[in-house]
């Protein structure tokens, strides 16, 4: 290889590495903006998280006063978790559109917040909870 490629070489591979380097800032900055929401009860409890997975905003209807507080707490913790959990597919959308999500930097992310915040199991008639034996 003559001088002048291996310049040209060490050029553009400096330029790959400043582009991955801004596609992983705005693949940063991108994910620490993201929020995501579910709503259960048939709307009567609704629940927003924050990137962090911190509840953000959380709105209960009229009908939740009618309720035993256990019932309030457990649908408040159920829809948290699936608020949480659309995190990790928000997360996957924006690696797609900066770094790639096949990427190793897209793979970890999405991974990590995968495992953060797992898709919550769905309820089956052989739940125990009280809701599913019907004391709701």
């Amino acid at each position: 290889m003559d001088a002048d490629a291996a310049e040209d070489w060490v050029s553009s591979w400096a330029a790959s590495v400043s582009e991955r380097a801004a596609q992983t800032q705005e693949l940063s900055r991108r994910v620490a903006d993201l929020t995501a929401s579910a709503a259960g009860a048939n709307g009567a409890v609704r629940v927003t998280v924050a990137a962090s997975g911190v509840v953000t905003e959380m709105r209960l209807d009229e009908r939740v006063r009618n309720w035993p507080a256990a019932r309030i707490s457990a649908e408040i913790m159920a829809t948290m978790r699936r608020a949480q959990a659309r995190l990790a597919g928000a997360v996957a959308d924006v690696a797609a559109q900066t770094v790639g999500v096949d990427s190793e930097t897209g793979r970890a992310v999405v991974a990590s917040y995968a495992s953060r915040f797992p898709e919550p199991p769905e309820e089956s008639d052989d739940d125990p909870s009280p809701r599913r034996r019907g004391l709701w």
